[in-house]
């Protein structure tokens, strides 16, 4: 599974791509709000760092407007991924700048048909936001689920980015039903190397190897 971390953060960017753990970026107008830059300026900063997908999310919500701000995001470097809502404005946006050859990731998705309808349309990943499902008292993994079953079921190529992972949980769930991507805040993905056995089996190798005197090197 691909981590891309969400987050216009340069410098959490930075670290996470010299740790080799990163796989791409997304961002969205919170988090560009978030950076305190300006949009262009941060996303180009980021796509200079990160060789995968770096996604730029359109303000727009007619067709027309999409691609005008498409072209502009476009044109910042090779790997924008343009980012754009599930709305039918949103997915007719998605069929033209797929014809033109750009990676498209389709967001703001809540059901399964919705996921269908993205795939339908070239979606390059598609972005269902699990967090926010289950804060309506939903499993929001079972969506996962259920779009991982539709896709395979007609060989859809489109990615399914498993968006709004809030927990190291998540990450573990959406990895076993098969999720191509989840993109994480940086906090949740330095997490992952957490356990409270490692350190206490670490801790206490420490302490025996300072009863040895010994020194390596």
């Amino acid at each position: 599974m691909k981590f891309f971390v969400d987050t216009a953060d340069i410098k959490e960017i930075k670290e996470l791509n010299d740790l080799g753990m990163l796989d791409g970026v997304t961002t969205n107008p919170s988090l560009i709000l978030k950076s305190g830059g300006n949009i262009l300026d941060v996303t180009r900063q980021i796509c200079e760092i990160v060789q995968g997908p770096v996604s730029a999310e359109v303000t727009a919500t007619d067709y027309d407007g999409m691609m005008r701000e498409a072209k502009v995001l476009a044109a910042i470097a090779d790997n924008i991924a343009i980012k754009v809502p599930l709305t039918w404005d949103g997915l007719r946006a998605c069929r033209a700048l797929r014809a033109e050859g750009r990676m498209v990731n389709v967001t703001l998705c809540f059901s399964a048909n919705q996921a269908l309808l993205a795939a339908k349309a070239g979606a390059t990943f598609i972005s269902p936001f699990i967090g926010r499902i289950d804060d309506m008292g939903i499993d929001g993994v079972e969506l996962i689920s259920e779009i991982r079953a539709i896709y395979d079921n007609y060989d859809f190529k489109t990615e399914i980015l498993a968006a709004s992972v809030r927990t190291v949980n998540h990450v573990k769930q959406v990895a076993m039903i098969g999720a191509d991507v989840a993109t994480v805040p940086p906090a949740t993905l330095k997490a992952l190397v957490k356990h409270p056995l490692t350190d206490k089996g670490l801790e206490a190798f420490l302490a025996d190897w300072a009863k040895t005197g010994q020194k390596i090197g």
